[in-house]
């Protein structure tokens, strides 16, 4: 009889909320976290503190989060800040794209539709670890936490995989999940190669608090060493929410030299220079916090899929931070496979779990997607950044280019659409 356990390897956003959604279905299903255990004293400890980095989440993703019971939890931490609008522009040329601007209000109450929602990593993988432990996933639902595989030892199609961890235990699974990041264990362990994209740049994060306020305003620069991203962040302290909307999420772009040297100087250069880079679209920068820094790379796993395995998000692909869209990749991942899975399980009368058929079916309806986002963030780097993107030519190509495009609300309004993932 074959083996209709799931086994997910990789505790992050993407594996919890895959869990929680087969939980939900009443499908058996174990989530392995080699991060360390945390009681809530732990997550207090880290939510103490605002993070510089941020998730752009799309409204696919909220409404993922909404079904698997976590939206709630955060929406009511009052740790989030939405955003109507998004803004990009670049330097020195003519053209502006705005999104989500006047045209789409609702044209009841005249209010601005929602077009995502900027959340610190904390926040969401909270909420996720207390969703796990409720009484109604429990049943279906086992988590170990602080344990890493050391082993994976394939037995045949009908009984999928065993899996050691490094404390001697053995799990067996039908299904074996790889959602364990970029370096995924899974994937090298199952063979499948991966083909990667160095940018040689490595983007500068931190917090800062502005003169201006960002207005529920995703902004993004244009520049000829890469993208500065200006990401709107949620007021956590009684003296940020009596002036609200100065604190800012960045992801600044650079060449990889440029941001080592940068990264040398002392933190109110930094924001100087960063407020001059951004020609002060919010003005001063009065503090800048938590400065870290991270290469830029783009990958894609050559098949999602294995004999009784699959990949989903940063294991099966990663893409360029321009668009933010790296996690909201992952949760539509979750959702295609989610759907295949039930779908083909239903259809066979529960006889097929994770069949071949269906997870190749998943890699039908997403690899050539997430290829598709991966080659259009690079195309747009390539387009702005970089010696070739200054040349006159390429330069008016630009130009031209956003002037038109900003003048065409029906694309406007598809490309608002496309952001938010629905």
């Amino acid at each position: 009889m074959k083996n209709n356990h799931t086994l997910i390897i990789g505790g992050g956003i993407v594996g919890a909320s895959l869990a929680l959604k087969l939980a939900q279905a009443k499908r058996r299903v174990t989530l392995i976290d080699a991060r360390p255990k945390r009681n809530d004293a732990d997550w207090q400890e880290k939510l103490s503190h605002r993070d510089a980095r941020v998730y752009a989440l799309s409204l696919a993703s909220i409404e993922l989060l909404k079904d698997i019971g976590t939206w709630q939890k955060i929406a009511t931490s009052g740790r989030k800040a939405d955003y109507s609008q998004m803004q990009v522009w670049q330097l020195n040329g003519i053209g502006e794209l705005k999104f989500g601007d006047e045209d789409s209000c609702d044209k009841k109450n005249s209010a601005p539709k929602l077009l995502g929602s900027m959340v610190e990593p904390t926040v969401v993988e909270y909420a996720l670890w207390q969703r796990l432990q409720e009484d109604d996933v429990k049943d279906y639902l086992t988590v170990i936490a602080g344990q890493k595989v050391i082993q994976m030892d394939w037995r045949g199609a009908q009984q999928g995989y065993r899996v050691t961890l490094d404390d001697g235990t053995a799990i067996d699974a039908g299904l074996l999940i790889g959602s364990d990041g970029r370096g995924s264990f899974v994937r090298r362990q199952a063979g499948i190669e991966l083909d990667t994209l160095d940018y040689n740049q490595t983007a500068i994060c931190c917090a800062i608090q502005t003169a201006k306020p960002h207005q529920a305003t995703a902004r993004q620069a244009m520049l000829p060493t890469g993208t500065l991203a200006l990401l709107p962040l949620a007021d956590i302290t009684a003296e940020d929410k009596a002036n609200p909307q100065h604190w800012q999420s960045v992801v600044w772009t650079l060449p990889r030299n440029q941001a080592l040297e940068l990264e040398t100087q002392e933190p109110r250069v930094i924001a100087d220079k960063l407020a001059a880079a951004s020609t002060y679209e919010l003005g001063a920068i009065s503090q800048i916090e938590s400065i870290a820094s991270f290469p830029l790379t783009a990958q894609q796993a050559r098949s999602y899929v294995a004999d009784n395995l699959v990949l989903i998000g940063d294991a099966a692909h990663g893409v360029h931070p321009l668009a933010g869209q790296g996690l909201n990749l992952g949760m539509l991942d979750v959702q295609a496979l989610s759907h295949q899975l039930e779908h083909d399980f239903a259809r066979s009368g529960g006889t097929l779990w994770g069949a071949t058929q269906t997870l190749r079916t998943y890699e039908r309806l997403r690899r050539p997607h997430n290829s598709l986002m991966m080659h259009s963030f690079s195309a747009l780097n390539w387009l702005f950044a970089g010696e070739f993107a200054q040349l006159r030519p390429i330069q008016q190509l630009r130009n031209e280019g956003m002037s038109r495009v900003s003048k065409i609300k029906p694309l406007m309004r598809l490309f608002a659409k496309q952001a938010s993932g629905v």
